[in-house]
This record gives C-alpha cells, structure tokens and sequence, in this order.
C-alpha cells in the first residue's frame, strides 16, 4: 500500500520529520517534509499527496489551519494528526477540520505504517468510491453481486458501511457493520432495513437522509445498536442520487464512539470533582474575610492572627491541590519519567528524611531509616521519585500518633530495590485499602478530622512508579499502622 504513495511530512521538530520520512521511504513511499505549516502548505499546492502527516503546535501557521486548507483544496486528502499534546478536545476539533486519524506521539514505527497504512486503504477507498457514483448504473442492488476490488477493500474497513435502496431494503453490509449492528448471521440482499438494525433511532436516520432539505448532503446522530450495555456508535449517512438527481438509495458509515464518549463523560467527572474539591476551602475563606469586613471581633488581636492563619491554611491548600492537578496532568499526556539518570536510591532517602524530621518532631512522631549501605543503582528521574517517598512518609507522619514511629527499610534482590515505609499510625480499614490510589480518594474517619490533603498524592505516587516500570502496595490494619512498599527495578 505505501509504495510509490506521495506522503507530507509536516512537524516543527527535526527528529520526528526525519526519522518519519525514512520509515515510509523504506517501505516504497515517497516523502516530502516541510518545517512548518506555512511551508507545509506550499508544498500541498505544489504536488499531488495521497496523505499528510501534520504536527499541531508549529509556528506560523498551526495544524489546524492547515488542516482545514487542506481539506478545501482536497477533500479526499488523508490527513492525520501527530501530536504530543493530545486531548479529547484537540481530537475532536481536528476531526471536524477533515482529520482522519490521530496519532499521539511518542509513536513506534509499527505504529505509523498502521496508521499511514489504514489512511491510503481510505484514501483507495474514496477514489474508488468517487469513480463508481459517476460509472454504476441507477439500482443500487448490482452493487450487492459485483464482486470487484472495491468490494475486497470494503470488507476489510474498519468502520462499518451499509447501504439501502429507495425501498428501504439492504443490499449491502461488511462484515463491520455486522459486528456494530450486533448481526451473527449473513445478510440476504433485499431484507428490510427495520428488521435487520433493530434500533428505531438508526430507522429514523436512513428515513432522514432519503428526505433531507436542499443544501444539507449528509444526516448524523449517535445510537446504541440493541441494548444500553451494546457500543455506542455514530452513524453518518448520506443519500445516493442518479445522473439526474433522484434519490435511489442511501450509504451509511458506522463509527464505534464508545472510548471516546467515556473519555468525555471521565472528563465531566473530573470537572465536577476538581470543582467541589475547590469549593470548600473558598467558601471557608470567604467567611473569614466577611467575618472581618463586618468587624466581628476585629479589636481583638489574637481573633483576628487566627482568622489569617486559617485563611492561610485553606490557601496553602489550595495551591497544593493545583500542584496536584498539573502533576495529575502532565503524566495523563506522558510527561513523567522522561529524563532518568543513574544514581543512588540512599542519598535520596536520607534526603527525603532530613526535609520530612521537621514535621515529625512538631507531631511527636520518631522518624528513622534502615537502608542496605550497598544498594544497587537505580535508573530514574530524581525529581519524581523524591515526590513519591516525600508523600509517603508525609502521610506516615500525618496519620500517626503522638509519640509514634516511621521507620523508612530499604534492600534489594536480583530483580528489585524495595524501599518500605513503616508506620505505627491509625492504619486503614480494609474496605478502603483498594481504592487509596484512585484521585480524590480520602479516608474519613473522626481519627482523620482536621488532616488536610487533596487526595491526589498516592495517585500521583502510583503513575510515577509505575512510569518508571515498578509497583506500589500497601500492607495495614485499622489501629495498628501501615506499610506502603514500593519495588523499583534496578
């Protein structure tokens, strides 16, 4: 498929430009790169290309913009989308400009020739599509017994197609649209379109399509094919008209939408979370503030330093939970662990100690470590790991009692250096053990009162172990401690 097929190459960042261009060209293509967009689009109005390759942060001219001069100068240009700052709503608003594809970077070479590989298949696929409206003849149903190329590379798609004729009948559905539609049988040319997709909403989008008002080319909505549990599909269709513009039929192209409306609905969860996470502490400094602009109290001194103290707190906290968020969302695009280094895992410990020894003498809390003198190098990036144990051993002060212990272990094996943190605090019931590492999550409990945190700190710990290929778990008992151990390879 990629031989002799003409690619643009368009990313701001050498490397990623170049090793592209090689790949492809080992495979037969024929790649032209361009630094920016603007240039980028001067190449486009040069030459014919069967596909674009478009990075969208570039000076100049960014990967929107050019996507949508792309798409005005060649509807049936392939473009796909490579970025390393994806998000649902870059994803979305690139598809609406003409984007086929999106591929976050980093990315294999594996990956790209799919992706470069499933676009020409579309590309073929629109060509070829484009030269039968204008060849077929008027009955869509010789389109169900011709047994031709076109054909072969339809039951191969991905998305799933399936055309009706005037009379409401299929004549044609790939083996994709079978699997959306939830069919475990082979379809007879001429079925009733109402009895093969058993979903009144699709019914309704085929009916819409052979009827839409002048000027509008193609209806779309989203739908569940059976039952609630069933993928959620969107499904776009588009009537088919003769040489002298009477409607004879209807394509209609079936997308599975299921991942990226989780995503959306994941989203709205996090807003709703993130919002009431920063309600309170607002609210609370707000009342403090009006406490003192209507002069309750304010002659008094000692009042008023304790209103500012707690207004403090609450700020201090809510510039902890933002920290928190922009960690959370620097590792959810893979920013995490990217610049390692070899180093000793006990300096770090016996730094982390030293910056934590203040907080434990102010709580009465006896801090101590018992690290192997000989432990192996570990491979990591120093900066993340010394936010994972500083928030280990914050929460082992935090949750303690007064004259309690932490204890910071530290040894390895052939496969693992095992760093544990030990303390003799409230511990964890069961019921809560399996969801401490989720976002947000706090244990309540009268012990736990007046113990500030955004609960983010062992999601964040968990991403950043986990970036750097290594576990984390915990061992407790409500009223008797807890032991959170983390196994780093070495």
């Amino acid at each position: 498929m990629l031989k002799d097929a003409r690619i643009l190459i368009v990313d701001d960042e050498q490397p990623i430009r170049t090793a592209c261009a090689k790949i492809l060209a080992e495979e037969g293509a024929v790649a032209v790169i361009a630094e920016n967009g603007l240039m980028g689009w001067e190449q486009a109005q040069t030459g014919k290309f069967d596909l674009a390759l478009i990075d969208l942060k570039m000076p100049q001219m960014d990967g929107m913009e050019l996507l949508a001069h792309l798409t005005k100068m060649d509807p049936d240009l392939i473009k796909i989308v490579i970025t390393g700052y994806a998000t649902l709503d870059t994803a979305i608003e690139a598809v609406q400009k003409g984007a086929y594809d999106y591929l976050p970077k980093p990315f294999t070479p594996g990956e790209l020739r799919t992706r470069v590989n499933r676009g020409l298949e579309k590309r073929m696929l629109l060509l070829e599509a484009k030269r039968l409206r204008e060849e077929r003849e008027r009955n869509l149903l010789e389109l169900a017994n011709e047994k031709s190329r076109t054909q072969t590379i339809i039951q191969c798609m991905g998305d799933g197609l399936l055309v009706t004729n005037r009379d409401r009948q299929v004549v044609f559905c790939n083996p994709a649209g079978r699997r959306l539609l939830k069919i475990k049988r082979t379809l007879q040319v001429g079925e009733p379109l109402a009895i093969v997709a058993n979903s009144p909403e699709f019914v309704e989008l085929v009916e819409e399509a052979m009827n839409l008002k002048e000027g509008l080319e193609i209806a779309s909505k989203e739908f569940v094919a059976r039952t609630p549990a069933d993928p959620v599909l969107m499904a776009n269709c588009a009537p088919v008209k003769d040489e002298k513009g009477q409607i004879i039929g209807a394509v209609t192209v079936l997308r599975d939408i299921t991942e990226l409306k989780e995503l959306d609905k994941a989203k709205s969860t996090f807003v709703s979370m993130v919002a009431h996470e920063l309600r309170a502490p607002l609210a609370a400094i707000e009342g403090y503030l009006d406490v003192i602009l209507d002069g309750v109290g304010v002659d008094d001194p000692q009042k008023v330093r304790k209103i500012m103290e707690r207004s403090r707190e609450r700020t201090r906290g809510l510039l902890a939970l933002i920290h928190d968020l922009l960690a959370i969302s620097r590792m959810q695009t893979g920013r995490v662990a990217k610049e390692k280094e070899k180093f000793q895992l006990r300096s770090l410990l016996n730094e982390v100690v030293e910056l934590m020894k203040g907080e434990a003498i102010e709580r009465q809390v006896s801090l101590e470590m018992d690290a192997a003198d000989d432990l192996p190098l570990v491979y990591a990036n120093r900066e993340d790991l010394t936010r994972v144990f500083t928030n280990l051993l914050d929460n082992a002060i935090k949750y303690n009692r007064n004259g309690g212990k932490v204890v910071v272990r530290a040894g390895a094996d052939d496969v693992f250096i095992r760093v544990e943190v030990q303390d003799s605090g409230i511990g964890i019931a069961k019921k809560d053990s399996g969801r401490l590492f989720d976002e947000f999550y706090r244990v309540k409990t009268k012990e736990t009162q007046g113990i500030t945190g955004t609960g983010l700190g062992l999601a964040i710990a968990k991403k950043i172990v986990e970036a750097h290929n290594g576990y984390i778990e915990v061992e407790s008992k409500l009223h008797q401690g807890s032991t959170f151990r983390v196994l780093l390879p070495i």
